[in-house]
């Protein structure tokens, strides 16, 4: 895959009420398909797509782009069509209810998933918004493309399924967890999630976005933070958190972080069960 962009494109800024208006951008997209080897397939990030046959790999490769994600690029927004579905290679994308001016998130999504699988359900209008959060890249395909494909072969329909309902249990559980967990515990949640989804223990986040997606005061979350840093759980810098002691942070998330993170596990599990 080079790293020469063919098309670069403006990308709107997402941090204001800007945010919710318009359309999403197209990202940039580099040159070519995957092409599909045995050395190709091991070097792939996305858990998906690297669990798939080769056969079926082979078959869905020629149908992927690879895109650049980059910061507060739109890559859905609710209410319209789902186009393109994103198998992340890298990055986090932020998914989120968008309603009258606000907006709070309900997932996540990082290297072992994907963006626009609402489709899946069997409607054609997204009902979120999804944003990249950190940058990155992706593999896409059109939706018509990959309808056809699925039909054509079962074991991409069932691996897609199997991400998706580890997927759906997280949107529905940070819906419980806003109205059951405290702050310090969401935060901690929030936190062990992200790191999950890019395998990093360095992330790019600020106090206003952990305020505005956890639809928390900024300065109940600055106060949480503080106490994480004395007690030596993660250290922040400008625009960059680090998590130090992953275990620790850990245990001061709600129970949430272990069922969400239970259901990516089961889905890869799945993935390992029907590649024996």
């Amino acid at each position: 895959m080079t790293d020469h962009v063919t098309t670069v494109l403006q990308l709107r800024d997402c941090s204001g009420d800007e945010a919710l208006k318009g359309g999403a951008a197209t990202p940039p997209i580099l040159h070519g398909r995957l092409v599909v080897s045995s050395k190709k397939q091991a070097s792939l990030k996305n858990a998906i797509l690297a669990r798939l046959s080769v056969e079926d790999l082979a078959v869905i490769g020629g149908s992927l782009e690879p895109i650049v994600l980059k910061e507060r690029l739109v890559l859905q927004e609710p209410r319209r069509p789902v186009e393109h579905v994103y198998f992340m290679e890298s990055g986090l994308v932020s998914l989120r209810v968008v309603a009258a001016g606000s907006m709070l998130e309900t997932a996540v999504i990082g290297y072992p998933g994907a963006v626009g699988t609402s489709f899946l359900w069997g409607g054609h209008i997204s009902p979120h918004q999804s944003v990249v959060l950190f940058p990155g890249s992706a593999y896409r395909i059109p939706v018509e493309n990959l309808r056809r494909l699925m039909k054509e072969r079962p074991g991409i329909r069932e691996r897609l399924f199997e991400y998706l309902r580890a997927l759906t249990f997280q949107c529905v559980q940070t819906g419980l967890c806003g109205v059951r967990h405290n702050r310090e515990q969401r935060l901690a949640s929030w936190l062990c999630l992200a790191s999950d989804a890019v395998d990093a223990c360095v992330l790019p986040v600020t106090h206003d976005y952990l305020s505005s997606v956890l639809g928390l005061r900024r300065a109940g979350v600055t106060e949480t933070l503080i106490r994480f840093e004395q007690q030596g759980l993660i250290r922040k810098m400008r625009g960059v958190l680090q998590i130090d002691q992953r275990e620790s942070l850990e245990q001061r998330a709600c129970c949430c972080y272990k069922l969400v993170s239970s259901a990516y596990a089961s889905s890869l599990s799945a993935f390992a069960a029907c590649a024996d």
